[in-house]
């Protein structure tokens, strides 16, 4: 039996989607015959103090021998050469998202990053990755045969349908502030649209990247936006499934995204979603589902949000669409039956 341990920087509770995609399979893959053991690497990757590399090898150096190796590429694409080149058996690279791909980072950095994941990734037995895009930019940009990549796309609750609000229109976003969220910007499309009685809610943790935050609340105070815009923060689930239930609208401003569980999570409950399609978004959210403006482009963001929020025949089409490419969306059972596969050597 094929034992894993699962190397995961930092708190795995973490509300993120790379974080619930973790929780979901460490919690899944013993009904498929692999017993699993977190092993928490420390919190500051990708960006570790030489303290915490020191104890990410002790702690790599201790691991059960003949066990299977899954490191997320939050920390793997991070490691140095001598963490890597010191990994002994079997070893499965998960990518939720290319490091280098984060918005903000300086180009040195981001260089440093490229080169440093394509080595843990050339090391990598095999490549799990959460989306087809990011097979295709891993296998592209990063030197990766396709045939050491699998894609295990995140799974979704089935969930019921939104019935909405209506007045005003409940328009709702879902992730941690950051930079790549582009929250930014999608204040920026929605100041033009005052005339229209919308109310927008940012569900997510705010804790991230202070910059990030104090950027977004710099752009609610330019607008006068104070009364339309929540930053909700981290929210727990049973409310999140309220703002869900109450939205009229899902909007995913976001620069970059690996996969986009948000959106997969907006479709399951038959929402109409204008999204950017950066990154997976596009491939997640198909366009009969949503209206796909350029990621980063205001002007085509806000003529979208006008479109969305004055067209209702519009709204119900994209609603029902949403609804139903919804149900075909991945299970969570398989979503870890795809990944016990590989960590089994088995064929997905």
């Amino acid at each position: 039996m094929a034992e894993a341990i699962f190397a995961i920087p930092g708190d795995l509770k973490a509300a993120t989607g790379g974080y619930a995609y973790d929780r979901r399979v460490v919690e899944l893959l013993p009904d498929f015959g692999v017993p699993v053991t977190v092993l928490a690497l420390p919190a500051s990757f990708p960006n570790p103090t030489d303290e915490d590399l020191e104890e990410t090898r002790r702690l790599l150096c201790a691991r059960k021998p003949g066990s299977v190796l899954v490191i997320d590429g939050l920390a793997f694409g991070a490691f140095p050469d001598d963490i890597v080149d010191g990994l002994k058996g079997r070893v499965i690279g998960l990518v939720h998202h290319p490091l280098f791909l984060e918005t903000g980072l300086p180009h040195g950095r981001k260089v440093e990053l490229k080169e440093s994941e394509e080595r843990a990734l050339k090391r990598a037995n095999h490549i799990i990755v959460t989306s087809r895009a990011t097979k295709r930019i891993v296998t592209q940009h990063m030197a990766v045969l396709p045939d050491k990549i699998t894609v295990a796309e995140p799974g979704t609750d089935p969930a019921q349908r939104a019935t909405g609000t209506g007045a005003p229109l409940q328009i709702l976003a879902v992730g941690a502030v950051l930079p790549r969220k582009g929250y930014d910007v999608l204040i920026e499309a929605l100041a033009p649209l005052k005339e229209i009685d919308w109310r927008l809610t940012i569900a997510g943790a705010l804790d991230r990247h202070p910059q990030a935050v104090e950027t977004v609340q710099a752009a609610i105070r330019a607008h006068g936006l104070e009364d339309r815009v929540t930053l909700a923060g981290k929210v727990v689930p049973a409310t999140l499934d309220r703002f869900y239930e109450s939205a009229d609208l899902f909007v995913s401003a976001s620069l970059f995204e690996g996969y986009g569980m948000v959106l997969a999570e907006a479709m399951s409950r038959g929402l109409p979603i204008v999204l950017a399609a950066g990154g997976a978004a596009a491939d997640t959210a198909g366009e009969a589902a949503a209206l796909h403006v350029e990621a980063g482009n205001v002007s085509e963001l806000t003529a979208a949000l006008q479109r969305a929020l004055t067209d209702k025949k519009l709204r119900d089409r994209l609603a029902d669409a949403a609804w139903e490419a919804g149900r075909t969306l991945p299970t969570w059972h398989e979503t870890a039956r795809r990944f016990a596969a590989v960590i089994l050597g088995l064929k997905p």
